[in-house]
């Protein structure tokens, strides 16, 4: 390896943007490479044990997958302008919208690139087929992305997108930018002039499908320019730069994203706790699957199915785990704010049996 560290990912990839802005922002020595379908047989599957990326391959031939491990792995040796802040309320804001992005974002994403294929086939398909025939037309590529596609597509009514909820799924999401718009448009970042991991949660999403394909970018570019300035920001950042807000300030712009997170995302993620305590308890020598089958979830005042993503537990309980690190004259100090953005009750709600990701699998495990 000529870097230090190698990322596998690919432009269109959800998770990638994420970890390959986190990269240019820690100023690290390190090369991207596309994961075709060669990387995927002959590296990715074999060191990982699924084709997913990215996948972070060090120097010392160190693999790591996930881009919340890839994330935490590198500031361990990097620490130098942490992306983690310091204090109570800007380091569990910024837990909680990382999986905000990370986990509910999925759902406007996958529906603003699968149910408007016909503005952007080429693009998307293109795209894809380009993993596994770049040299190929873009004919040929189309169709193979068709084939290589399929998988992702057949996600999008798990994930609770059907003819019922598309509408309120769009609305939600055009409030989204509203929100997103205002606040960018007085700050550079989530929490100040410098990048936290809130910012490249929100990253994933708000690049790869929906500031990057066609139709989405379009609409993003005219409702909401100040988050498209922002994508901008993330995607070419000044490297170790930039401070969070002092006294651990929280901007107002930011009290209805967590409001629109506490009232939408943080009720389905209780129910998938709820779930796995029950597979726990009744397998409790198994590993944890990542669907779990189906639950109700409501959006817009729509209820519909969608998977349980036994998965969102393990990044909610990044921000309930570092809620209950806090001393107890901190929990009172923020217990205000905690109410005002609705998240209180969801951090309160007490988690019988934790779970973990153990290297070299994507299921769960329950905690030890």
């Amino acid at each position: 390896m000529s870097s230090e560290y190698t990322i596998y990912g690919a432009d269109l990839s959800y998770y990638t943007g994420k970890v390959r802005s986190y990269m240019r922002y820690k100023n690290l020595d390190w090369e991207e490479k596309v994961a075709n379908l060669d990387v995927y047989g002959n590296f990715i599957i074999p060191r990982v044990g699924a084709p997913i990326i990215p996948v972070l391959h060090t120097s010392d031939d160190e693999v790591v997958q996930d881009t919340t491990d890839i994330i935490d792995y590198l500031e361990t040796r990097h620490p130098e302008c942490s992306v983690y802040p310091t204090t109570a309320k800007q380091k569990l804001v910024a837990l909680m919208l990382e999986c905000y992005g990370d986990e509910w974002l999925v759902i406007p994403a996958m529906h603003y690139r699968w149910n408007y294929l016909d503005h952007q086939k080429d693009f998307i398909l293109g795209g894809f087929g380009q993993l596994g025939a770049p040299e190929g037309s873009i004919e040929e590529k189309v169709a193979l992305g068709e084939k290589m596609s399929a998988p992702f597509r057949g996600v999008v009514k798990k994930l609770g997108v059907t003819e019922a909820t598309i509408p309120a799924i769009e609305n939600s999401y055009h409030e989204l930018l509203t929100i997103l718009n205002e606040h960018f448009s007085k700050h550079a970042y989530l929490l100040g002039s410098r990048p936290s991991i809130g910012d490249f949660g929100l990253l994933g999403p708000l690049y790869a499908h929906l500031g990057r394909d066609p139709y989405p970018k379009k609409e993003m570019l005219e409702r909401a320019p100040e988050v498209y300035a922002w994508i901008e920001r993330m995607n070419d950042p000044q490297p170790l730069s930039g401070e969070f807000l002092d006294n651990d300030e929280i901007p107002e712009t930011l009290m209805p994203l967590l409001q629109k997170m506490s009232t939408e995302q943080l009720p389905d993620i209780l129910n998938v706790i709820q779930r796995n305590q029950q597979w726990m308890t009744e397998n409790p020598d198994a590993n944890i699957p990542r669907q779990l089958g189906m639950h109700d979830f409501t959006i817009g005042g729509v209820t519909e199915s969608r998977m349980i993503n036994s998965y969102s537990q393990w990044m909610f309980q990044r921000a309930y785990n570092f809620y209950h690190s806090l001393a107890q004259n901190q929990q009172s100090e923020i217990e205000n704010f905690l109410s005002q953005s609705g998240c209180l009750t969801a951090l309160q709600t007490p988690i019988e049996k934790q779970v973990q990701r153990q290297l070299g699998q994507l299921e769960l495990i329950p905690a030890s």
